[in-house]
């Protein structure tokens, strides 16, 4: 199963080929903001994240509830954390 996971943009690496830092429950990768650099992104803003792709803004309530459902489903967002921890863009 792949889930698009809210993850936090803590840093903007490379404007110009469209790559941030976000952060998922404590992991830490880069991920491609190209789909929605056209709405701008911004440090601290919340994102949904699937494939290493930020697919779209969402409101902090909004990532906060879906973090929280993410967790109670157990296994398949375990695993979904355990891909992005091993993912790597550049």
């Amino acid at each position: 199963m792949c889930l698009a996971i809210p993850g936090q943009v803590v840093e903007i690496i490379d404007p110009e080929r469209q790559l941030a830092k976000a952060e998922v429950s404590g992991v830490r990768r880069v991920i491609n903001i190209g789909l929605i650099d056209d709405e701008g992104v911004d440090i601290g803003d919340w994102v949904l994240i699937h494939v290493g792709f930020a697919m779209s803004r969402i409101n902090e309530a909004e990532a906060q509830s879906t973090l929280q459902v993410l967790e109670e489903i157990g296994d398949a967002y375990q695993q979904e954390l355990a891909d992005l921890a091993g993912s790597q863009i550049e």
